[in-house]
């Protein structure tokens, strides 16, 4: 009889794509999320939580660099007798499942509705540093709203929602753009046939992409990629949209625009005898290219709203040469104009939301405004070079979502964080310490007094202290205090039975420990000031001021 051959074990590790997450970093993205929600709470939104599969039907035709549903996400067919089964598949956003929600729902819904949602989306693409396959996102949502005034709430709130999870005024800038410009410069180009969307949609879709990495190909690059193709330093070849000379030069005419805004801006002051607008190492060069903001004076910016005004005057003036006499983009600059507005009404001016043409976000069904939040602070590279931190959010109008599944146009506009992004820039700012304090350690010095000390941690919990017994071999005290440093325990109580007799318990105060071992004489530590003695009816009291001495809260 042949020897069955032995089953090899499976692998120990993360599949590619996806990674794991422990305590702290799960503890701080629950934290940030409470905080956002505040946020969206107190603007009116009502939360949602949607179903982590749908159907690819119901998913449509709208992920960022495929064409087909099935390339891009993870999906899979229902096994029914009749082989007809629906594909189903993860959602890879929130936003394509409140529409399908909205749709299903709308009798029973307010309109407009305003909702939020937090959860993870799942998107089947080639991984990268720091780019994950399974990731949080954050959204909320305005839908049956036609008014800019939704956009310009959503913007709004979006400002106040990094302020209130840390990131500071100026240090953040959110870009505003309507996609109903771009729609206007191709139509112009001959990409664009109002009366046959059909027509060059593939192409259109292609321009899209191109022009939404500008920052990460620069403008040769979408050039490349808006004729034939580009080939990448990897080698691989990316097809290009194949427009001709003259439809390029027209799309490359938007590309540009801030560098052209920027040029007229320049021409604008040195005719009024005023300093040029900025030095290009100036951290608020880019809004100041994007037209948002004012004049610069020895590379600082003067934000008087005489200054902003004119910008976006010449911002809007330059949209509205380049669309011609397209109605659907001087429809877009229109609006454009009503969001700024309604925002300079509410307070919100140039110094955190700005209108820059260059936003134009990869997605499909973007029909109108669209807004992206980047963080204007540098860090460093992992070769040390210099850079700005990016993008954090993005979110825009897309009107014909909902229409898909009823026949009839809904008005819907929203905005969605990357929530691990956020989080990241938290923690390069110093918001949020990456060191995190575990529970204060009961040790067993008496295993037979377990419900003595299982008493002990009830206690300590009820009374708002994080505590935990240690649950392993209790035979080698010198492992449970290794325990204790392993999970940062702030402290561990100890009671032998010596202890027990007297009436009293061993604290050890072991942040206190760490310090004094790292600087302090023999004699010093020897003398052991990190433990003490209390009597065990002050536990918890004595415990308090240890933890409020290290600056730790408690639950």
């Amino acid at each position: 009889m042949a020897k069955q051959k032995k089953q090899p074990r499976p692998r120990a590790e993360t599949p590619k794509g996806f990674r794991d997450y422990f305590g702290a970093e799960v503890t701080q993205r629950a934290e940030m999320l409470r905080t956002i929600a505040g946020v969206y709470h107190r603007y009116g939104f009502e939360a949602l939580e949607t179903s982590a599969v749908e159907t690819v039907e119901a998913l449509g035709k709208f992920l960022p660099d495929v064409d087909r549903p099935n390339d891009g996400v993870f999906a899979w067919r229902e096994d029914e007798d009749d082989g007809k089964g629906d594909w189903l598949a993860l959602r890879y956003d929130l936003t394509a499942p409140l529409a399908r929600v909205y749709a299903q729902y709308r009798n029973d819904l307010p309109t407009p509705y305003r909702r939020y949602a937090m959860g993870p989306v799942w998107r089947n693409e080639k991984p990268g540093p720091g780019r994950y396959r399974q990731f949080y996102q954050c959204d909320a949502d305005t839908v049956g709203a036609a008014s800019m005034a939704a956009d310009a709430e959503i913007c709004a709130m979006l400002a106040d929602t990094l302020e209130e999870v840390g990131i500071p005024r100026g240090d953040y800038l959110i870009r505003v753009n309507n996609r109903k410009v771009l729609n206007g410069v191709m139509e112009v180009a001959g990409v664009l046939n109002p009366d046959d969307p059909s027509h060059m949609a593939q192409e259109r879709g292609i321009v899209l992409r191109a022009i939404d990495k500008l920052d990460r190909l620069g403008p040769e690059g979408v050039r490349a990629l808006l004729g034939e193709g580009r080939r990448d330093e990897s080698g691989d070849f990316t097809q290009g949209a194949g427009l001709s000379d003259e439809q390029a030069r027209i799309v490359m005419e938007f590309v540009n625009a801030k560098e052209k805004i920027n040029s007229r801006m320049h021409s604008y002051w040195r005719a009024k005898g005023q300093p040029d607008i900025v030095h290009d190492n100036d951290p608020t060069a880019t809004a100041l290219r994007a037209g948002g903001v004012g004049r610069s004076s020895m590379g600082g910016v003067d934000h008087t709203p005489e200054s902003s005004s004119e910008v976006l005057v010449h911002t809007l003036s330059y949209l509205n040469d380049i669309v011609g006499s397209s109605p659907i983009g001087n429809e877009g600059v229109d609006e454009l104009k009503s969001i700024a507005d309604l925002l300079g009404a509410q307070g919100y001016g140039p110094d955190r939301i700005v209108i820059d043409p260059s936003v134009v976000r990869g997605l499909g069904y973007y029909t109108g405004p669209v807004y992206e939040a980047e963080l204007t602070f540098d860090i460093y590279d992992e070769k040390g070079r210099r850079r700005q931190f990016g993008s954090v959010a993005g979110g825009g109008r897309y009107d014909d979502l909902v229409k898909r599944f009823t026949g009839q146009a809904v008005p819907a506009t929203g905005i969605s964080i990357g929530v691990d992004r956020l989080l990241a820039a938290l923690r390069e700012k110093g918001r949020i310490k990456a060191v995190t304090h575990g529970p204060v350690v009961v040790t067993v010095m008496d295993r037979d007094r377990m419900a003595d000390y299982l008493a002990m941690v009830a206690e300590l919990r009820n009374a708002g202290i994080r505590a935990e017994l240690y649950l392993g071999n209790p035979k080698n005290f010198g492992n449970q205090l290794k325990y204790a440093d392993r999970r940062r325990s702030p402290a561990a109580v100890i009671e032998g039975g010596d202890e027990k007799a007297r009436g009293v318990v061993q604290v050890k105060d072991l942040i206190l420990g760490a310090q004094i071992a790292e600087t302090a004489t023999l004699e010093e530590w020897k003398e052991r000031p990190s433990q003490f003695e209390v009597p065990r009816g002050e536990l918890v009291a004595r415990l308090r001021e240890v933890l409020a001495a290290h600056g730790i809260g408690q639950d």
